[in-house]
Formats: structure tokens, sequence, C-alpha cells
């Protein structure tokens, strides 16, 4: 038996983008201007990450407004629960499971 580590999501193996999901995991939801705030991310990069996630599948943003009047919020979907669970049991099982030892092959003199 051949052993491999556990998957882990890459597209959640990002710091801005798992504090961005694991906020929203823990609220209805968020406006974009508080998890700019709580992420201590710049617009720009909240942005792209958000963005992100959405084509993923992960979030839903409705924007309300127009221009510098708009609002924007943000909601975790049902497949972003998902994800989220699948990468934290991910991470589990490769802190828990580890490396299996070698064993030492025996020489034929020994």
């Amino acid at each position: 038996m051949t052993f491999k580590f556990a998957v882990i999501n890459p597209l959640l193996h990002n710091e801005l983008r798992l504090k961005i999901m694991v906020a929203l995991d823990s609220l209805d939801s968020a406006d974009f201007m508080y998890l700019c705030q709580i992420t201590d991310s710049t617009r720009g990069n909240l942005s792209v990450q958000i963005k992100t996630l959405q084509e993923a599948g992960y979030l839903e943003m409705t924007k309300t407004g127009i221009g510098r009047l708009s609002h924007t919020v943000c909601r975790i979907t049902k497949g972003g629960k998902e994800a989220l669970r699948t990468y934290e049991e991910g991470l589990r099982r490769l802190f828990t499971q580890g490396v299996p030892v070698q064993e030492e092959k025996k020489s034929a003199s020994g």
C-alpha cells in the first residue's frame, strides 16, 4: 500500500482567501468594507480574491448602488461550506497521519 498525503485545496490554501471563507462561514453575510477591515487587506487585493472565490462557486456577491455609492455584500455558498470543511479535514489528516516510517532494509551480511 502506497502512502499519500491528504489533498489540500490550493484555492483555499491562500491566507487571504482562507480568512474570507472562515469569516463568511461564521457570519450570515459580510459587506466588502467589513471583510477588508477584518482581513487587513487592501481593497484591490480583496476584490481579486473575492472574484476568485466567486468564480469557484464558493461565495456569492450582491452589489447594490452605483459607483462610489455601491454596497457589496458577500455570502458563502453551500459548495463553499463543503470545500471549507474538506480543506479543514485535509489539514487535520495531514497533521495527524504524518508520514509512515520507512523500515530499513537488512543487509545480506547482517
